[in-house]
């Protein structure tokens, strides 16, 4: 998972980790000889790195949408169950987008009060 939050078109190639090179006490280690049920063998790094990479599973009865809620003035993620058309994730939630509208429109009714235009025209 990113730790960035940037938003990239769907499909678009992720940055991939960098992996750092073997250590000098690895490259230098003696080889010993073990039965095959006794040995184990290294992982290669960079098939470990792709695996990472994999797109999701795609499930046909899940559908993306994003829209904007004007009151809350945020863009809305959700994933909805296109079979029962409920919402399974948001991103935010409910409770974050009635706060963000409650503020927004205190701020609106505070810009828009006699009191807040009279401050301006002094200012």
């Amino acid at each position: 998972m990113s730790t960035d939050f940037s938003i990239r078109p769907v499909g678009a190639p992720a940055p991939s980790p960098v992996v750092p090179p073997p250590s000098k006490a690895a490259n230098e280690a003696v080889t010993t000889e073990l039965p095959a049920s006794q040995s184990v063998t290294a992982t290669d790094a960079s098939a470990s790195a792709g695996a990472n990479n994999n797109p999701p599973i795609i499930n046909e009865d899940l559908s993306r949408q994003a829209f904007f809620d004007r009151a809350a003035v945020a863009v809305v993620f959700q994933v909805v169950d296109n079979r029962t058309d409920q919402v399974v994730k948001q991103y935010p939630d409910d409770a974050v987008l009635r706060r963000r509208a409650y503020f927004h429109t205190l701020d609106l009714t505070k810009a828009s009060s006699p009191r807040a235009r009279a401050t301006d025209r002094t200012a």
